[in-house]
């Protein structure tokens, strides 16, 4: 007879006036709940439903949707949107939904904002996981500049020109962009459907507001952040994992572990910014023993 799968429920709930979307798999135990973080800043919970692999080990997964992403409701007005809003979203939604204490994985910019809810409130947060996570922006984006400058001949001008030109729709310029996609968002030669729902449902709002047109052009309100002088106030059993191919670089994440004191590091050679899926099975496993040895 096989297993029960772990139970799945989901609702909305309301924060700051709003309604947020959540979904739970799995059920509560002793070995605790952990929360996703998704990226963006304006994608959609979907991309990480990988993580529900965690549920079959016993723990409960509970992902939501951010202030005007995805299923929960959009702000009335963008100037909403910002990393100090998303903190206190998420820790409205913590009481809420009554978690104590609870495991926070965060996912691109979903990284970035776990280590921005450390810095707030540390006090729930029983582990930290940057999942191919920011926190000096400016260093990412120069990061990626320089994989833009390394993309095969002609990828580099034709950016180069649209970008000069502000044609960021253009059809040239959005195929190129793709390649760079393929080559450090995602290398799976068919991406998973959860990926692609993600990236077709971006809400623009958000993402334009606070990052810009693209992956690796950020010129939105979070362009200038960085809270590496704040990382050693981190006192949280932290793992950063990146990809060999990240667009967010193993630099960038080598600086996230030599800022957080005792930190974990973990680089996917095969991967690049989605190693939960990339390498998934590996992935799930490094998170696993990481959560145990921090019960």
């Amino acid at each position: 007879m096989s297993p029960q799968p772990p139970a799945q429920r989901e609702g909305f709930t309301a924060v700051h006036g709003y309604r947020f979307y959540w979904k739970s798999v799995g059920d509560p135990g002793p070995k605790g709940t952990i929360v996703l973080l998704h990226g963006g800043p304006g994608g959609t919970h979907d991309y990480l439903l990988a993580f529900s692999d965690l549920a079959d080990h016993g723990y409960r997964v509970i992902y939501y949707d951010q202030l005007g992403c995805g299923r929960s409701e959009l702000a009335r007005d963008v100037s909403e949107y910002s990393i100090d809003r998303d903190v206190e979203d998420l820790e409205a939604l913590r009481r809420e939904l009554q978690l104590d204490r609870f495991h926070l994985i965060g996912s691109s910019y979903g990284g970035l904002l776990a280590i921005a809810y450390a810095l707030a409130h540390p006090e729930p947060i029983r582990t930290l996981v940057s999942a191919s996570g920011l926190v000096d922006v400016p260093l990412a984006s120069r990061e990626m500049e320089r994989l833009k400058r390394e993309l095969p001949a002609p990828l580099p001008d034709i950016l180069e020109r649209h970008e000069a030109r502000g044609e960021y729709q253009h059809p040239e310029y959005l195929d190129a962009v793709m390649q760079f996609y393929r080559r450090h968002l995602c290398r799976l030669p068919v991406w998973p459907a959860e990926v692609t729902y993600t990236l077709d449902h971006l809400s623009v709002p958000k993402y334009g507001t606070m990052n810009g047109p693209n992956e690796f052009t950020i010129t939105g309100t979070i362009r200038d952040y960085d809270a590496t002088p704040r990382l050693g106030e981190i006192r949280i059993p932290t793992l950063v994992t990146t990809g060999r191919y990240d667009e967010v670089t193993p630099a960038v994440a080598e600086s996230i572990h030599r800022g957080i004191r005792g930190s974990t590091l973990v680089r996917f050679e095969e991967s690049s910014h989605t190693a939960f899926w990339e390498e998934r099975p590996r992935y799930m496993q490094t998170v696993l023993d990481f959560l145990e040895r921090h019960p």
